[in-house]
């Protein structure tokens, strides 16, 4: 059962839908991952990084997206979230991508969060969106660029501390 009114969209490896019940020990983990949560937002905690979980929820309610689950078709397990971020304090709204233990190299984060910026274009109606990466993101910053984003600027993230801008094409450039 979906938390939300997220739709669900499918790609050939993948199911992307709203957050569920059965997602949440999944992104604790990773939250609560020091390292691997390191460029995202480490949390130290559990009742924190289930308030983050809770906040993803809150977060389509109030702006009718956010992080979708990415499920493995195969398998049925989370593999990680993409979707559209726009907190308090963003500059603007963000595609967003995490891979979660287990799943890194197969190329879904690339797969999902094309099918979350084709939706976000074609269904939500937006005409732009920016990649926010910490400085050491390597891989991020690679998979930005493998979307056709480009830096932009650096700036002071209210959360995060320094971070980068990466700005991705426009839908008429995709096209």
């Amino acid at each position: 059962m979906s938390l939300t009114n997220a739709p669900r969209l499918e790609t050939q490896n993948l199911i992307l839908r709203g957050p569920e019940p059965r997602d949440a020990d999944a992104l604790i983990a990773f939250l609560m991952d020091e390292v691997r949560a390191d460029g995202f937002g480490y949390i130290d905690n559990r009742g924190d990084a289930w308030r983050w979980y809770a906040l993803n929820i809150g977060h389509w309610h109030i702006h009718g997206y956010g992080y979708l689950t990415i499920e493995d078709k195969a398998t049925g397990t989370p593999a990680g979230i993409t979707g559209i971020w726009n907190p308090e304090g963003w500059p603007e709204p963000e595609l967003g991508w995490v891979v979660f233990d287990g799943f890194e190299g197969r190329g879904i984060a690339f797969e999902a969060a094309t099918r979350a910026r084709q939706w976000a274009y074609e269904d939500l109606g937006f005409t732009t969106l920016t990649s926010n990466i910490v400085p050491s993101n390597t891989r991020s910053k690679a998979l930005a660029t493998r979307l056709g984003a480009t830096y932009e600027r650096t700036y002071q993230n209210v959360h995060m501390g320094q971070d980068e801008l990466w700005r991705h094409p426009a839908p008429e450039a995709l096209a």
